[in-house]
This record gives C-alpha cells, structure tokens and sequence, in this order.
C-alpha cells in the first residue's frame, strides 16, 4: 500500500479501526494520549508517534477518531500546522456538523476534510463491517474506507456528520424505550424471557437487538454526548429527556449503552 496512514485516537473503536489498516498493508503511524493503548499496535508493526505533529508529519490520510468536540478541536489544533498540501484528513469522530466545520476552518489550504463519523460497535470495528457516513469527496480515500466497511455517501462535507447524529439519536432513545419497556413488563410480572422474544420478532426488533447486544461497546457517558449534539441543534423535548436518563446515573457513564436497560429496570435516578 503506497498511501501512508496516520491513526490518532485508540479507544474502544479507534484501535480495532487501526488494526484493520495496519493488517491490510497500509505503513501506519498511531498517537494516542495515553501512550499504553498503542503497545499492541506498535507490537504489529506500527510506529508510535510521540506528539499529533509528529504522527502527520508524513502521512497522505490522517484519520481522528477522538471522544468529543473538544478533544478534535485540541488535537486538530496541534497537527494543523505539520499537514502537508495534498493531505486528506478523514474525520471519523461523533462530533456534529457544527464541529466539522471548526475542524474545516483550522486546516492549511491545500488539505482535505471527508467527514466520516461511523455506526457499530467494537465488534464490527474489528471485523470490518462499520457504516461509514460520508460526507465530502472521498475519492481519493475509498481504498481506505473500504477497509473500515461500507460507506453510505450522504453529500457535502458536513452531511455524515449530520447523519450520524440523526441516526445515533433515534437509537439512544429506542435503547431508552426498551429500558422502560421492561419496567413496565416487571411491574406486571412478565416473565423476560417472554417480553425479549415478543421484541425480537417485532417492529422493534432492531433497537431491542442493540439493547441487549454482546459484544459491542458504546459509552453511556459518549450516549450524552452525542444526544446534547443533538439538542443543541433543534429543539427536541425527548431528546432532553433521553439525555436527563442517560446523565441519571453516573455509575453507569462508562457501561454500553445497553445496560441503560438495567438501571431503568431498576428504577434508581
């Protein structure tokens, strides 16, 4: 693979993202702020970057996938002087389209921004089988999408970002509707076996399956966030409510979002 790749960010889904590219051939350099979640990567035959800067200095695609706007702004901030014309930055973060277009603004003329925020989890992370939101040109990026999974082209710069709050929002909530679903079926006395089933083999069948899910992982605390992206942009009276239960117990900030289903269930606020 000719293009060089720079990774910033190895959470729960930058680093399984990462190792797919390093395992299809790409020359890949990773940063992370907690040094430690790069040693696997380093040990696959990545090279570990000490700063951003450094990480790009190099680099054809540059690829963020950071918690929140703020930790993109302060890391966009520190490479934004080391790209090179030519460089396409694929931002791959949940941070809404009023967060891409601050991101747009900071980088050098002659760079590239495709915004590329995901839906999956972990698992589908590993295997290659995310749904990329694209927005902008990724032409000269599909060899590297392709990689990460399937890519849904949704328009302008700015649009997969738009997407990935729509869609992320309406699964939160569903997620939310299954909690308060099973509260009422244990205030009746139905037994779970019987309520998860008759879910499954209904309409909601899809949100029910994300609710009770192994093996993904998606932060309640990061559930927040992406649903506040969402309030900030419309006036969403369920939305706000969604997010006053997801921001209801904060033992639960750092579980998947499907153990929302628990505490509902448990009736604690």
């Amino acid at each position: 693979m000719e293009k060089k790749i720079a990774f910033l960010g190895l959470g729960s889904m930058g680093a399984p993202m990462a190792a797919r590219l390093l395992a299809a051939g790409y020359p890949l350099t990773v940063w992370n702020r907690t040094a430690a979640r790069a040693e696997q990567l380093a040990a696959a035959g990545a090279t570990v970057a000490a700063t951003p800067a450094e990480a790009v200095r190099e680099a054809d695609v540059v690829i963020t996938m950071l918690a929140d706007p703020a930790a993109v702004r302060e890391v966009v901030g520190a490479f934004a002087p080391a790209l090179q014309p030519g460089v396409t930055l694929i931002e791959a973060s949940s941070i809404g389209p009023q967060g891409v277009a601050e991101v747009a603004a900071m980088l050098p003329e002659g760079v590239a921004l495709v915004d590329s925020p995901v839906m999956g989890s972990v698992d589908r992370a590993a295997s290659g089988e995310l749904v990329l939101l694209v927005g902008g040109d990724s032409s000269a990026v599909q060899d590297v999408l392709a990689v990460l999974g399937t890519a849904t082209h949704c328009g302008a710069t700015g649009t997969g970002s738009a997407l990935k709050v729509v869609l992320i929002g309406a699964v939160i909530a569903g997620v939310a509707v299954v909690g308060e679903a099973m509260a009422l079926a244990d205030s009746f006395g139905l037994p779970e076996e019987l309520v998860t089933r008759a879910m499954a083999q209904g309409p909601l069948a899809g949100v029910a399956g994300r609710a009770f899910a192994r093996g993904a992982y998606f932060p309640v605390r990061l559930a927040a966030k992406d649903v506040a992206l969402a309030t900030a942009a419309a006036d969403l009276p369920l939305a706000r409510v969604v997010h006053g239960r997801l921001t209801a117990f904060p033992e639960a900030a750092d579980e998947d979002l499907g153990q929302l289903v628990k505490h509902l269930r448990a009736g604690r606020s």
